[in-house]
C-alpha cells in the first residue's frame, strides 16, 4: 500500500513535468504573426512538396496552362495529349497522361539528380514546365486531329526562355494517349523547321501500315488516321527524313501471307531493329546501328510506344505483345542516344486500366520521361557551352537555377 502510494505519485510527477517541457515543444517554431513573414520566409517555409503531396503535375513541375499563357516562356514543355479513338484494339490511353504524371510523384527537384549524367534536370538554367493536356474532342478525329496540330504548332514556334543559335524553339515532350499523335506532331515540326524531321521509333510494332490493310468494305478517308498509320501518312506528306530514320524493338506479326508490309516500310526508309536483335547486338551495338543511321545533326522525333517493353513488366498498355524488352534495356538504349538532336518526343500508349496494382507501366514511362529530359538538358548544356554568353537571349528577365 505504501509502495503503491508513491509510485503514483511519483508518475503523477513526471506527468506534469513532461506536460510542462515536452520533447515535442518547440515553441521557437511557433507560427509568426501574419505580418513577421516576407514573402522570403513563407517560401521556405511551405513552397515544398512530398512525392505523395500536392497537385499531381509531372515530377512536382509547375503547372503552366501554356496554350493559354503566351507570356510565360518555357525550353521545354510537358504536354499531355488524352486521346485514343484512333485504336485498333484497346482503348484507355486517353488517361495515360494523369497515369504518367501520379507515377512520377517520386521525380523531385530536391531529388533529381542523374548520377549517370551527372546533373538534375529539374534544377538547370532550363525552363520546364507543366503545359496541362490539349483539349482534344473525343467525339470526332478529323477535328482531334486538326486540334492537336494546331496545339503542336503554337506551343513549338515560340521563342524558348534560353535562346540562342542552337536552341531557336522550346521542345515538347507529349504524354499520350494513342500513338496516332505522332502524326500532328510531325506535321508541327515540319513546318516549324521547314524540313522533314528523322523518326526514331520504340515500338513492338511497325505503324508505317497502308491504312488498306485494315480490312473493310467501307471506305472512310477519316479512318486512314489511325495508330498503325499515322507513319504512313507522315512519310506520304514528305514528313519524315527518308534513310534517316529508325524502328527499335519490333516483333510484331504481319498482313496477311508475306513479307509486303517490310517493303512499305523500306519505302519510307525506316532501319527495322527487332526485339530479338538485342541478344545478338546488345544495347550498345543498338545504340550504335541508331546513330550511325540517323546521324547527330538533323532534327530528331523521338516516339516511344510502352509496348516496346514485354507486357510481362508492362502490362498497361492497348496491343500488348510478348517477348518485349526490359526497362532496363530500354533506359540504357535511350541514355545511350543523347548525341541525337532530338526537337520532340513522346511517350503514348500507356492504358492504366490494364496496369497492375503497382502501376508499373507508368512507373516506367515517368522514368522514360526523365531520362529524355536529362538528354535534352545534358545536350544543351553542352551547346550553351560553345556559344558566347553574349549570343544568349533571356527571355522574360533573368533565368534564376532553382
Amino acid at each position: 500500500m505504501y509502495v503503491s502510494k508513491h509510485f503514483s505519485l511519483f508518475v503523477s510527477i513526471f506527468v506534469v513535468f513532461v506536460a510542462a517541457s515536452s520533447f515535442y515543444d518547440n515553441p521557437e517554431q511557433d507560427p509568426l504573426h501574419p505580418t513577421g513573414d516576407s514573402e522570403e520566409d513563407l517560401l521556405k517555409k511551405w513552397d515544398f512538396e512530398w512525392g505523395f503531396s500536392g497537385i499531381s503535375t509531372f515530377a512536382h513541375l509547375k503547372h503552366v496552362k501554356c496554350l493559354t499563357t503566351p507570356s510565360v516562356p518555357f525550353d521545354i514543355g510537358i504536354i499531355g495529349a488524352p486521346f485514343d479513338t484512333a485504336v485498333s484494339y484497346r482503348p484507355g490511353a486517353r488517361f495515360g497522361p494523369r497515369a504518367i504524371r501520379a507515377a512520377s510523384a517520386r521525380q523531385t527537384a530536391f531529388r533529381g539528380f542523374n548520377p549517370r549524367r551527372g546533373l538534375n534536370p529539374y534544377t538547370s538554367p532550363f525552363t520546364i514546365l507543366d503545359c496541362g493536356d490539349i483539349p482534344i474532342t473525343p467525339f470526332d478525329n478529323a477535328l482531334a486531329l486538326a486540334q492537336m496540330t494546331s496545339a503542336f504548332s503554337t506551343l513549338g514556334a515560340r521563342d524558348p526562355a534560353l535562346s540562342h543559335a542552337t536552341n531557336a524553339h522550346p521542345k515538347l515532350l507529349t504524354l499520350g494517349g494513342d500513338h496516332s499523335i505522332a502524326l500532328p506532331a510531325l506535321r508541327a515540326l515540319n513546318k516549324i523547321y521547314g524540313s522533314p524531321i528523322a523518326v526514331v521509333h520504340f515500338d513492338a510494332h511497325l505503324d508505317t501500315w497502308h491504312p488498306g490493310k485494315y480490312p473493310s468494305a467501307w471506305e472512310s478517308r477519316q479512318s486512314d488516321f489511325n495508330h498503325g498509320s499515322m507513319f504512313w501518312i507522315a512519310s506520304n506528306e514528305g514528313l519524315i527524313l527518308n534513310g534517316s530514320s529508325a524502328h527499335a524493338g519490333l516483333r510484331t506479326r504481319l498482313s496477311i501471307d508475306g513479307f509486303a508490309d517490310y517493303d512499305d516500310d523500306e519505302r519510307q526508309g525506316f532501319l527495322r531493329i527487332s526485339a530479338d536483335d538485342i541478344d545478338e547486338m546488345g544495347t550498345a551495338g543498338i545504340i550504335n546501328a541508331i546513330l550511325e543511321r540517323v546521324g547527330t545533326t538533323v532534327p530528331v522525333y523521338l516516339s516511344l510506344d510502352i509496348d516496346v517493353l514485354d507486357p510481362g513488366l508492362c502490362p498497361g498498355t492497348g496491343t500488348p505483345e510478348p517477348g518485349g524488352w526490359t526497362s532496363r534495356e530500354v533506359i540504357k538504349i535511350l541514355r545511350g542516344l543523347e548525341p541525337l538532336h532530338v526537337v520532340g518526343a513522346d511517350i503514348v500508349e500507356v492504358a492504366p486500366a490494364y496496369d497492375g496494382v503497382g502501376e508499373q507501366t507508368a512507373l516506367v514511362a515517368a522514368q522514360v520521361g526523365y531520362e529524355i529530359l536529362t538528354s535534352w538538358v545534358g545536350r544543351g548544356m553542352k551547346e550553351m557551352e560553345a556559344v558566347e554568353p553574349e549570343e544568349v537571349v533571356i527571355k522574360g528577365g533573368v533565368k534564376d537555377e532553382l
